[in-house]
């Protein structure tokens, strides 16, 4: 082979390098989450399975409770901000997902209240309350801890409670690989916009 062939190639192995190697640096993770689905009921009380319910779409997700007097409201009303700073056409190849780790209380029509406090979109968005089972999978699938803390009884005798989890929104691309997460609370909303446009393109 001609030496300025062999440049070429070179040349041209170098540039893939940096491609895949930039890929990763801004896509950090690559998990397949589309292998198993679980099953859910959305806010409408419809049983979807997820992540097919999302397919060939860009989907942020969030793991919440309703209850949750911060961080949970918080990862919600960013998610509303990176959707606001979508063009029309974009929000067609992109859906917002939220799925409750307290379906004990966080039933659809809880859920549906919660959404509509917050003028939530249901033509984009799906609020998901799961079995133990399904929802435990969930959990594992996009590594969330939950656990219960300072539990009390209201005057009616309801069983009232907090719960310390992670705060944590996740992008999945079109493919349904999991793609990178970020600290939902204080995300930097343009960070995920750019995010999301870059998978689109």
């Amino acid at each position: 082979m001609k030496p300025g062939l062999i440049k070429y190639f070179l040349l041209i192995i170098f540039l893939n390098l940096l491609v895949v190697t930039g890929c990763y640096k801004h896509f950090p993770l690559n998990q397949d989450i589309s292998r198993t689905q679980n099953r859910f009921l959305n806010q409408d009380s419809v049983e979807v399975q997820f992540p097919e319910l999302t397919k060939n779409k860009i989907t942020l997700m969030a793991m919440i409770y309703t209850h949750c007097p911060d961080i949970c409201p918080m990862t919600t009303h960013n998610m509303q901000l990176i959707e606001s700073k979508l063009s029309k056409d974009e929000l067609e190849n992109v859906r917002f997902v939220v799925i409750t780790f307290d379906p004990n209380r966080d039933t659809p029509d809880v859920l549906k209240k919660f959404a509509e406090i917050r003028d939530i979109d249901f033509s984009r968005w799906s609020l998901l309350s799961g079995d133990e089972q399904n929802t435990k999978e969930a959990m594992l699938k996009f590594d969330i801890k939950a656990v219960p803390a300072d539990s009390s009884y209201d005057a009616e005798g309801n069983l009232s409670y907090y719960i310390v989890h992670t705060d944590r929104l996740s992008l999945i691309d079109q493919n349904g690989l999991l793609r990178k997460n970020y600290v939902g609370s204080i995300v930097d909303v343009n960070e995920v916009v750019n995010d999301i446009k870059y998978l689109l393109n």
